[in-house]
């Protein structure tokens, strides 16, 4: 129970404002949806809805099934109420049809502040529509699909008002932290987009921009929520945090300034924990570290096109535990070219490295990536998730969903088991998970796999991992 508030949201809802347009926000996090919306209509009585997923979230990427689904059906209603319906959001951008047909008038691709006042604008004045960039409709005439190329960025993104919480109730999400966590937190971002070339990463609305906020006006911003909203942690939501050395330290040193830190998490990459950008973060209040580690494979990470050598990852897990912050990584399983042996391979890394925790998902393909590209002939008819935590290959992997729910399960237990406190550890709970993994391993092997890297016996392989009852050795080390 870690519920943030819909930040892009909230600043296309700035934007608007800014531009001398009422608007009101419906939250779908706390309320039932459906019937919420159709009483936030009667109240507000909108001429435009707009469906704005939360660009600063990176679950919003995956364009999970649920989400369209809710997005055409609140479409549906405010069309039947007879408002024009705007969408915006990733999905929409890759699939404008499923929405078009849904409900949704006009959809708008990219980074949409600007674009939106305009297409607003117009629509409120009952003006000819401008030629929006990124702007996709059917076409009045035949009907036709038409896209106003290209999406546009938003330079000044940046120098937007602070996102507009007063538009939103924050009460639940405090009551919910406190009653989860026992502390309040909220989102902030400090930039926009990432220009890193991972080839498994959609940019379907900044491409490979990147801007930043300036560290002051962020550092003020975090002041200003913890004395005007009580908040007590901060998760940026960056899709990269920490790329430029120099804005951490100012960063840095502008908190200070003010006197207060607030602890705060966030995403970033291994190679850039520096000795230098450390020091910063940790002056600046940073306790936790997401990073994109992937895969203790060091083919698969070329492959992947992320950029990273191994070396980085335990560099970086040192200095943080010397600067006592929580290092955490992001895996992934299920990637082309990856086997028995690669996954070994992040088996040990994880092992030798002991991450205070880890986030393990399934290789996604998505619309607009390399990645998508290599395997579409390989989908089958299920190209989203139902949900975040559906974790099922849509293309075709080395091993079937049962082998990849069970692995995760086996390495999430022994690294929870790993960082319980002191005296409380039990290996019991994670060795009867690698039993069953090993058990299942060459039953569950991808038997329509297109191709598969040449591989060692599996007998041989079990070396990779070290036999098991060693293993524990290891793991019960304090």
């Amino acid at each position: 129970m870690q519920p943030y508030p819909p930040l892009g949201t909230l600043y296309a809802a700035t934007a608007l404002r800014s531009a001398g347009i009422s608007v009101a926000v419906f939250d779908t996090m706390f309320a039932e949806p459906a019937p919420g919306f159709s009483a936030a209509l009667e109240e507000h009585r909108p001429k435009i809805v707009v469906i704005h997923e939360d660009d600063f979230n990176f679950v919003t990427k995956m364009c999970l099934m649920h989400m369209r689904e809710l997005a055409n059906e609140l479409a549906t209603i405010a069309r039947s109420a007879g408002i024009t319906v705007i969408a915006h959001g990733s999905d929409a951008t890759d699939h404008p049809r499923e929405y078009l047909d849904n409900g949704v008038d006009f959809i708008l691709n990219g980074e949409v502040e600007q674009s939106l006042v305009d297409l607003c604008s117009a629509l409120l004045q009952s003006q000819r529509l401008p030629a929006v960039p990124g702007l996709v409709s059917y076409s009045a005439t035949d009907g036709s699909l038409e896209t106003l190329l290209p999406a546009p960025t938003n330079p000044s993104w940046a120098t937007l008002p602070r996102a507009a919480r007063d538009l939103i109730d924050l009460e639940p999400y405090r009551r919910a932290w406190i009653e989860g966590h026992g502390y309040f937190s909220t989102n902030v971002v400090s930039s926009r987009g990432c220009p890193y070339q991972c080839n498994w990463c959609a940019k379907p609305i900044s491409g490979n921009r990147f801007q930043l906020r300036a560290p002051e006006e962020v550092a003020a911003e975090i002041r200003e929520i913890k004395t005007c909203f009580g908040v007590e942690h901060i998760w940026f939501g960056d899709d990269v945090f920490a790329l430029d050395r120099r804005w951490v330290e100012a960063f840095a040193r502008a908190v200070e300034s003010h006197g207060e830190v607030v602890p705060f998490k966030i995403q970033s990459r291994a190679d850039l924990m520096s000795d230098a950008t450390v020091s910063a973060l940790k002056r600046a209040g940073c306790v936790e570290i997401w990073m994109g580690v992937e895969s203790g494979s060091q083919k698969i990470l070329d492959a992947m096109k992320k950029g990273l050598n191994l070396s980085a990852v335990y560099a970086a897990r040192e200095r943080l535990a010397s600067a006592g912050i929580r290092a955490c990584y992001f895996l992934q399983f299920g990637y082309s070219g990856e086997g028995w042996a690669e996954i070994c391979e992040t088996v040990q890394l994880v092992r030798r490295t002991r991450p205070d925790d880890i986030g393990i998902s399934l290789s996604y393909p998505l619309p607009g990536t390399r990645f998508f590209d290599r395997v579409q002939a390989q989908l089958g008819r299920k190209r989203n998730w139902i949900d975040s935590d559906d974790l099922c290959a849509i293309h075709i992997a080395s091993y079937n969903d049962i082998f990849y729910h069970a692995l995760r399960d086996a390495l999430h237990a022994e690294v929870t088991a790993w960082n319980a406190p002191s005296g409380t550890s039990d290996p019991s709970s994670y060795e009867s998970l690698w039993s069953r993994v090993y058990q299942m391993e060459p039953a569950c092997r991808n038997r329509n796999i297109l191709s598969l890297p040449a591989e060692s016996s599996h007998n041989d392989l079990h070396g990779a991992f070290l036999p098991l009852e060693n293993l524990m050795v290891g793991a019960r080390r304090s």
